[in-house]
């Protein structure tokens, strides 16, 4: 699935013209996320980021695999 975001996470604004701004992408080309921001910098703020306590989530897809709770 490939997910587009048009809202700048900086300054929370719709970004009326995402091809024409700078974006970040993360994914594999198939599966990803492409975030559009309103600035350069901006978009520097974003990837300049440190994120607090940061946590990674893995799932388990085998068959006999049951979630608790």
């Amino acid at each position: 699935m490939h997910i587009r975001c048009t809202t700048d996470p900086i300054s929370l604004h719709d970004v009326p013209d995402p091809d024409q701004h700078p974006c970040v992408y993360d994914g594999d080309g198939v599966n990803g996320l492409e975030i559009y921001f309103e600035s350069e910098e901006n978009r520097d703020i974003y990837l300049n980021m440190e994120m607090e306590d940061r946590k990674i989530l893995q799932g388990d897809d085998s068959e006999d695999y049951v979630a608790a709770g």
